[in-house]
């Protein structure tokens, strides 16, 4: 094993997916971030994570323009409680000191690949519509047509077909509006240059977002057993990070290679299963659409953890993949995924935080693994450029 990206990164890889197996494990956040100034020394200038993309773009103004302070960003530009991790503090500040007195073209960027959901919520895509119908001075009266947010945003309006908004002839209507506007913005394409393409880019961002909540809704109507539905609607929202992902690309795709962070569920190359709550969810990942568009422009590395009193987490036995990858090492590094050629799936996981362990599939489709021994022990020393915490 061996704490050193450069030798997991192929010449044609455009996109380094690294996953974890919980959100809820500091360790990963903070390895992440240290990986991740590795990969900025070889050439890489952006990071994506599993966040809200609209809201992220608050984010991307402070490392990149000063714009705000790093509480507001966190606050603001982050969705999913990502904003709560001490580890994101240390990432933004870093990037705003090494952007600092870097030219617009050799700066870090920070991107959101999710939708503004949650997996049982979504808001109303109404503030969305309005500021691209602002920025292209369209006349359309959205807040008539959609009506109150709070009817949009309520549980029952994703549980519950009966009280979805999603398939009423106003979203439709709100709907072909939006898609004229996307057509109109798209002409405009080719125009903008300088800070004015800063804003066409922002205006388009909204838009997509808006229309990607009225497809969540429209899905959200449909009558299906409860297992069918949940699975249906995760698989929406990982289509809608695949293509944020490839419109990122399209955006960085001159600057450098971009790191992707997520859930090793969203990043596998393989269509997944998950036990959780009583359910069984089948659902393809964003990580099976990019890896089949992206080819080997698209390397995976799958997280795995071994034990955990964050999460409560015992040592795994050692006849789990955890296991013998723990008796390799016992702090963390990253190893090839072809040389884990035995192990079966560990049991005494705890799902309810988040946790799901390394298993076959995921095995199958990962380039490498990212193994953490121990999550207590496991944070990093500081990277060679420093993580300071402190507000720049």
């Amino acid at each position: 094993m061996t704490q050193n990206i450069r030798d997991f990164i192929p010449p044609a890889c455009h996109v380094v997916a690294l996953g974890e197996p919980t959100h809820q494990e500091p360790a990963f956040q903070l390895i992440r971030n240290q990986l991740f100034a590795q990969l900025a020394d070889l050439g890489f200038r952006s990071f994506v994570l599993e966040t809200d993309r609209v809201a992220a773009l608050a984010v991307d103004d402070y490392v990149r323009d000063g714009v705000g302070t790093l509480d507001t960003a966190l606050s603001e530009g982050f969705s999913h409680g990502w904003g709560e991790q001490e580890g994101n503090r240390r990432l933004l500040a870093w990037m705003r000191e090494y952007n600092r007195q870097r030219p617009p073209e050799d700066q870090l960027s920070f991107h959101g690949s999710d939708a503004p959901t949650e997996t049982m919520s979504a808001p109303s895509p109404r503030r969305y519509l309005e500021y691209a119908r602002d920025y292209l001075q369209f006349d359309a009266d959205l807040t008539s047509l959609l009506g109150e947010d709070e009817l949009w945003s309520r549980e029952a309006a994703i549980m519950n077909p009966a009280d979805s908004l999603g398939a009423t002839p106003e979203a439709e209507r709100a709907r072909v509006i939006a898609e004229g506007m996307l057509i109109a913005l798209e002409r405009r394409g080719t125009d903008p240059v300088g800070p004015a393409r800063a804003e066409w880019h922002r205006a388009r961002t909204h838009l997509t977002a808006g229309l990607d909540l009225l497809r969540y809704h429209r899905q959200a109507a449909r009558d299906l057993e409860l297992n069918e539905r949940i699975s249906l609607l995760a698989t929406t929202r990982d289509a809608i990070m695949a293509r944020n992902l490839l419109d990122i690309r399209a955006v960085e795709i001159t600057r450098g290679p971009t790191m992707l962070s997520a859930h090793n569920y969203h990043l596998r190359r393989n269509s997944g299963t998950m036990r959780v709550a009583g359910l069984v969810l089948d659902w393809l990942g964003a990580g099976a659409l990019i890896g089949a568009l992206l080819g080997e422009q698209y390397t995976f590395i799958a997280g795995s953890l071994g034990r955990s009193d964050t999460l409560d987490l015992p040592e795994p036995t050692p006849d789990t993949y955890e296991g013998l990858l723990r008796t390799q090492l016992h702090t963390w590094g990253l190893t090839p995924a072809d040389t884990i050629t035995s192990g079966r799936t560990r049991t005494d996981t705890v799902p309810e935080k988040g946790y799901f362990p390394l298993d076959s599939k995921i095995l199958a489709t990962a380039d490498t693994v990212l193994f953490i021994g121990d999550g207590v022990p496991a944070s990093p020393t500081e990277p060679s450029h420093s993580l300071a915490t402190s507000d720049t």
